[in-house]
């Protein structure tokens, strides 16, 4: 490869969800990781949100704007849930590690759905969300990291959007999956 070649930035647009039963921290996280900032008060997602960020992965060369569909996790938004869906190249499911419930709708909910309404190829990181709450926590790191293996997640990393722990790495261990199953060296 010349200099020239080498030298070339390359840009991509990926559409991705955030998926997750109500009140796992799906906008939490959004919002953390795009605008660094946490609020205490929660107010359910209606249908869904759309943010758009710009991710530069500069030891590639690469600039990727991400467009997240912030699915809210109501039963009430099953009917239309699935049109959101549409030209999605991966997802984070997520769980509350307090909420047992969370956990098992993982496999048996959001990620059927997942795989009914987008090409096969899709990518998603399984995230275990608000580890900041120690005291609380019902669901072990291991039950994360089995699931994760069971349902062939690329990754799994537990999050505190609160604290802003590992938010910024969980969207970064999709959006190079994603790149590598389009034949982007990363």
């Amino acid at each position: 490869m010349s200099t020239e070649e080498a030298k070339e930035l390359r840009e991509f647009v990926y559409k991705i969800v955030i998926l997750g039963e109500a009140a796992v921290g799906k906008t939490s996280l959004l919002n953390r990781f795009c605008e660094e900032n946490f609020q205490e008060d929660y107010k359910p997602t209606l249908g869904a949100n759309i943010i758009r960020k710009d991710v530069d992965l500069e030891e590639v060369n690469t600039k990727i704007r991400l467009i997240m569909w912030d699915l809210a996790g109501q039963e009430k938004y099953n009917v239309i849930r699935s049109m959101y869906f549409q030209g999605c190249e991966g997802a984070l499911l997520v769980y509350d590690v307090t909420r047992y419930n969370t956990f098992d709708s993982v496999k048996s909910r959001w990620l059927r759905d997942f795989k009914k309404y987008i090409r096969k190829e899709g990518v998603y990181v399984l995230i275990g969300n608000k580890i900041d709450l120690t005291d609380d926590r019902v669901v072990p790191t291991e039950k994360g990291k089995d699931l994760a293996e069971k349902i062939k997640a690329s990754h799994f990393i537990e999050t505190s959007a609160k604290l802003g722990e590992n938010i910024e790495e969980a969207f970064l261990l999709l959006v190079k999956q994603i790149l590598t199953n389009h034949g982007v060296n990363v």
